[in-house]
């Protein structure tokens, strides 16, 4: 499969029960309900591709990197806020995002962010329950897409990350997935609310796993992790460069 374009055939996508499990019972949705958000997701998915090969000419690496089936989690670094759809365009699996359950109030974002398999974090109380689900997920084969900065960089680089993605990954025991995004800074820098037209690159690095990661401190794999969306980030510019 060529990692050209976000625009690529999806030959792991082609049914529901193959691109993504069921979701898990502390969802407690119905059949319909799974099956309809699993239609609208890939709806919106294919128009986001459209849109953002168009007019940000964006660019996919290593998209072989993201298991095709079984649970993962995707650590990402945060250069906008187009990062969350970035990520989700750009891997051919349905992917689940974490989001302030605040959000979810109002009833037509909130039907948005269930269709984007957003899983609710109360951060008032601790996110016990938003995370207990995530856990939930990864165990039932989903992928999970986290930023580990914490926060969208203010220029550009790669902050330092933080481990709290750690306590869940050792429970759950899933393979970590580094994800670099390059350009996007350029296109919308924090605090900007334009968007403008520039060239975007996605790099999917190669996974680190369970086996490889149960005996390192957290020290260790957090270093492993940023050296990963280091190497990259060059990776992606070289892309950005050498295509336009």
């Amino acid at each position: 499969m060529s990692d050209q374009a976000a625009t690529d055939p999806e030959p792991h996508d082609s049914s529901p029960s193959k691109s993504r499990s069921r979701p898990s019972d502390s969802t407690r949705e119905s059949f319909l309900s799974f099956y309809t958000r699993n239609a609208l997701y890939r709806t919106l998915r294919t128009i986001a591709r459209i849109v953002y090969v168009l007019w940000f000419r964006i660019r996919v690496e290593g998209r072989h990197h993201v298991p095709i089936q079984g649970g993962g989690m995707l650590l990402s670094t945060h250069q906008s806020g187009m990062d969350p759809v970035l990520v989700g365009l750009a891997c051919n699996r349905h992917l689940n995002f974490l989001a302030r359950s605040t959000l979810f109030k109002n009833p037509a974002f909130s039907l948005l962010l269930r269709a984007m398999n957003s899983i609710p974090i109360d951060r008032e109380r601790g996110g016990l329950k938003g995370l207990r689900e995530m856990l939930a997920r990864l165990r039932a084969g989903e992928l999970v897409v986290l930023f580990p900065e914490g926060t969208r960089t203010s220029d550009g680089s790669i902050g330092i990350l933080k481990p709290g993605f750690l306590p869940i990954a050792r429970r759950s025991e899933v393979p970590l997935i580094p994800v670099t995004i390059v350009g996007a800074y350029e296109c919308m820098p924090k605090g900007s609310k334009w968007l403008f037209p520039k060239p975007i690159a996605v790099v999917f690095g190669k996974p680190l796993l369970a086996d490889d990661y149960r005996n390192l401190s957290d020290d260790q794999i957090v270093d492993r992790i940023a050296g990963s969306l280091s190497e990259q980030f060059e990776q992606g510019e070289h892309r950005i460069c050498e295509h336009y």
